[in-house]
């Protein structure tokens, strides 16, 4: 079980914050991705059910979010913009780069799951493209 008590309990926090259990929903994601690395179908139907919402509803709302994991990931994820911004900007180059030099290909975690490369649909950081996230931390102007 995913959502132990300490989760239980910041959900319970949020509570009188948010106008409806739906509105918990990314927050709560977010700490099952914390906890476990990704969102598995599992977490999904785990979420469904603590908030009383539709398995439709949280499966469209992890595949629609690129922050949410949907399968493991490597200790350092790698996420790339490559929107409109940071393309115009050479994203596709620093994308190339970081393929050459991790030996691995957008989607793929190299083999010691030291690192994942994924491209981003939107860092919101288009002033400062292009731009690149490794776990938390954000790398502009590259």
């Amino acid at each position: 079980m995913i959502i132990d008590q300490k989760i239980s309990q910041k959900m319970d926090g949020l509570r009188e914050y948010l106008p409806t259990e739906q509105s918990l929903l990314l927050p709560l994601l977010h700490e099952m991705q914390a906890k476990e690395g990704w969102i598995s179908i599992e977490a999904i139907k785990e979420a469904a059910t603590y908030l009383k919402l539709p398995l439709a509803r949280v499966q469209e709302v992890v595949s629609f979010y690129t922050m949410y994991n949907r399968k493991p990931v490597g200790k350092k994820h790698v996420q790339v913009c490559t929107n409109i911004a940071c393309f115009l900007r050479g994203a596709d180059v620093l994308v190339a780069g970081l393929e050459k030099r991790l030996g691995i290909h957008c989607g793929q975690t190299t083999p010691d799951g030291k690192y994942t490369l994924s491209e981003v649909e939107c860092l919101a950081a288009c002033g400062t493209a292009p731009v690149m996230q490794v776990n938390d931390d954000y790398y502009e102007s590259l």
